[in-house]
């Protein structure tokens, strides 16, 4: 008779395995706040925490679309083209056009995922890389929204500097701006999609091996298509948030963000080539990513070059751990 240990344990060893990435990233972002709180002053105060959310909501928002589109090994350049497409329709709707911040806000939201889906069917159909597509959709996108105005557009509407200023209080004088109680209630959101819906198990057995996905009868094109149309509907919310945080719109909010929020869900341990991950390691590299430039703001003698120079470090450094793991999985 054979020993069933020996596979249990193998089993265990590579579900440790797995989690690891995560169990790093935790690790540095704890590490990372610890040391900032020990060197500066107010750091680590409930204030500081709050305004770290909130910078880092637009972002955030993002990495939560993306996650779910890497997560089956796709790939979305545009979500920083869409976000800033978004903030300057929203202003010119409300503002030159009297529409209602709400009404903006949708037809921002449905104009995104509608955006998301048009280049999944792209790649889905065409058999197109994701990279060229979504490539093409971020030039697309930062054309229309330069087409839309090339200025700052203010947002003087009563109703959206409302939204802007609403918050909850917690005690005497902890306050939940809107934009984190909006980038944590998409977290959630997020999180229990990926991890306990169908649909979250079909995202990461198309990115784990879309073959094997076809021959078990998935419905691996309108998986892809459904994560597209919500990283597109993701972006376009990144941009209404930062319409609230900045009371404006910007055409050239959004240059360079979805390299951000792509370096956080690597961070965050989800595997760029798809099949392996989780959501709150997103959390964690949006954190870790928020920390870095929180520290350097609180020195206030670092050059802020150093955010992207520990950024660069820490993402080559665990494209390097993921290979690594995924060498040790492939021999078991």
């Amino acid at each position: 008779m054979v020993d069933p240990l020996p596979g249990k344990e193998g089993r265990m060893s590579a579900r440790w395995q797995s989690r690891l990435p995560l169990l790093v990233t935790t690790t540095i972002m704890v590490l990372l706040f610890a040391a900032a709180s020990v060197s500066y002053r107010y750091f680590f105060s409930v204030g500081n925490v709050v305004n770290l959310f909130t910078a880092q909501a637009s972002v955030g928002i993002m990495a939560v679309g993306l996650t779910l589109v890497i997560f089956a090994g796709g790939i979305d350049l545009s979500v920083g083209a869409v976000a800033g497409f978004t903030t300057i329709l929203v202003a010119t709707l409300v503002e030159q056009h009297g529409v209602s911040p709400a009404l903006a806000a949708l037809l921002a939201l449905t104009l995104g995922a509608a955006f998301g889906a048009v280049q999944a069917v792209i790649i889905q159909v065409f058999r197109q890389p994701p990279f060229l597509v979504t490539l093409a959709g971020m030039f697309f996108a930062r054309g229309c929204a330069f087409w839309i105005s090339t200025e700052s557009i203010e947002i003087r509407n009563p109703l959206h500097r409302q939204l802007a200023d609403f918050a909850l209080h917690w005690g005497r004088d902890t306050v939940h701006p809107l934009p984190m109680l909006v980038f944590l209630t998409v977290l959630v959101a997020g999180h229990l999609l990926a991890q306990h819906t169908r649909f979250g198990r079909n995202l990461l057995a198309v990115g784990g091996n879309e073959q094997s996905a076809i021959l078990m009868g998935l419905p691996v094109g309108m998986t892809k298509i459904a994560s597209y149309t919500l990283c597109g509907a993701m972006a376009a919310l990144a941009g209404v948030v930062n319409t609230l945080i900045t009371g404006s719109g910007n055409s050239m909010f959004g240059a360079g963000l979805e390299l951000d929020a792509i370096a956080a869900v690597v961070i965050g341990g989800t595997l760029l080539t798809g099949g392996r991950g989780q959501m709150p390691g997103t959390l964690c590299g949006v954190l870790i990513l928020g920390t870095i430039k929180a520290a350097i703001d609180f020195d206030g003698r670092l050059d802020p070059a150093w955010t992207r120079i520990i950024i660069g470090a820490l993402l080559l450094g665990f494209i390097l751990l993921q290979r690594l793991l995924l060498r040790r999985l492939e021999r078991r």
